[in-house]
């Protein structure tokens, strides 16, 4: 049978699990450490003894008997005769109720004779088995502290993860609030960032989520466009191989953007939100360089003189290039579109203050500022198309966490002015 488990007791029991682990690993270690030195010493000892038997016995004869002078209280000392042992050799017995260390030390290998050298351990052991017993109430002590200190970091560290779950648990889509940061650890600020973009643009798909799937076509007709023109001045006489190569690759990038681009629309409608690609680092001006070359060819085709003025040399940000190019392609093909032949269209590029901004200026008819043109189905003059264009570029700013805006020129041309400002920052004036 299936069943979830509290996140808090999962907490807590696999703190005290692996801390209790720990402190009984740690205990047994040290156990054994000190256990190994103790009889180490005594091995040492013993050994020091055999040694100095050896020694003195060589110097001057003295008997057996007058061995354990040399030794401690709890040492006997004696020679023996031993067959097939021709190293130091020690062993570990007990004998009645008593615990006994041996060392057999070679005194003369020609006779197969040993020094034979058994010390009581009794009082080792008895403070070894002290040991123990305090090291066992020392973990048994850290066991307590440890579910104690396992419950209350519990509490401290899953309360923010509960604001939130709470948070969340009372919105739906009539009712979607931001996370405030302010009431949270540092820690949990990028979780909450997050969750309040994805709110962002939840509110921004509900709004305009039924007329989703209409626009794709619309999409599609700049750079199916590019490639169709780019092909046929390629083709128009006979050019170098290099020519024909980079013609090919311009095909290949423009198919290749407008797969990436079928897919986000076909995943936003499939999964009711917005699905894109993962932000890259991007050169905006390198970017705007690469498009506005593709997009002259459409402007000359219909002789129409498009400019590319950029006042900054390089600016990088993270960004989605599909959902930027959707908002180029759709400034572009519509200032082209509205643009009367022999007319001209300026891109401007700048920073302001941090944020990249991009305007797009045409000498066409112009706009009715008091129509929302970025509502769905809504058209400008006798052009034909479904009026999705600025609907799915709007919606590709809120992603984008940018804004787009669409004004009359002011500068006494006729014409309107497409402003992108690449940032949600209020000191971008658009």
């Amino acid at each position: 049978m299936k069943y979830s488990k509290s996140i808090y007791k999962q907490f807590y029991q696999k703190l005290i699990f692996a801390t209790s682990l720990f402190i009984i690993t740690l205990s047994f270690i040290f156990y054994g450490y000190t256990k190994a030195t103790i009889y180490e010493d005594i091995k040492d000892g013993l050994l020091s003894d055999a040694k100095l038997i050896y020694k003195v016995s060589k110097e001057s004869k003295i008997e057996t008997a007058n061995f354990n002078v040399i030794t401690l209280s709890d040492v006997n000392v004696d020679i023996v005769t031993i067959d097939n042992v021709k190293d130091i050799k020690y062993t570990n017995f007990k004998q009645d109720d008593d615990y006994y260390v041996q060392l057999i030390y070679p005194f003369d290998l020609s006779t197969n004779k040993f020094i034979k050298i058994t010390r009581n351990i009794n009082s080792s052991r008895k403070m070894l088995s002290k040991i123990f017993n305090n090291i066992l109430l020392l973990s048994l002590g850290g066991f307590i502290m440890v579910i104690l200190y396992a419950f209350t970091v519990s509490k401290t560290l899953l309360k923010p993860i509960l604001q939130i779950t709470e948070k969340l648990s009372k919105m739906n889509e009539n009712f979607l609030t931001h996370i405030d940061k302010e009431r949270l650890p540092i820690e949990f600020h990028p979780l909450a960032n997050s969750i309040n973009t994805l709110t962002n643009k939840i509110q921004n798909f509900v709004k305009f989520k039924k007329e989703l799937f209409i626009g794709a076509a619309h999409e599609l007709k700049t750079p199916l466009a590019v490639v169709k023109l780019k092909n046929e001045v390629t083709l128009m006489k006979k050019r170098e191989p290099e020519r024909y190569e980079e013609t090919l690759k311009v095909t290949i990038k423009e198919i290749n953007d407008m797969n990436k681009m079928i897919s986000s629309i076909l995943d936003m409608g499939r999964a009711e939100g917005a699905q894109f690609e993962k932000p890259i680092e991007l050169d905006i001006v390198n970017f705007m360089q690469s498009k506005m070359n593709d997009y002259k060819l459409l402007a000359n085709q219909k002789e129409i003189g498009l400019h590319f003025n950029s006042k900054v040399k390089s600016f990088i940000t993270i960004i989605q290039p599909t959902l930027l190019t959707h908002i180029l392609q759709n400034f572009i093909q519509n200032a082209i579109k509205f643009t009367p032949k022999g007319k001209h269209i300026h891109v401007k590029l700048y920073e302001n203050e941090g944020t990249a901004v991009v305007e797009v200026m045409d000498e066409g008819i112009g706009i009715d500022e008091a129509i929302d043109l970025f509502a769905p189905f809504k058209r400008v003059g006798g052009e034909a198309g479904a009026g999705l264009g600025l609907f799915l570029a709007k919606n590709a700013a809120d992603s984008l966490g940018a804004s787009i805006d669409l004004k009359n020129r002011k500068d006494g041309v006729k014409g309107t002015v497409a402003t992108l400002c690449l940032a949600s920052n209020p000191t971008c004036k658009i």
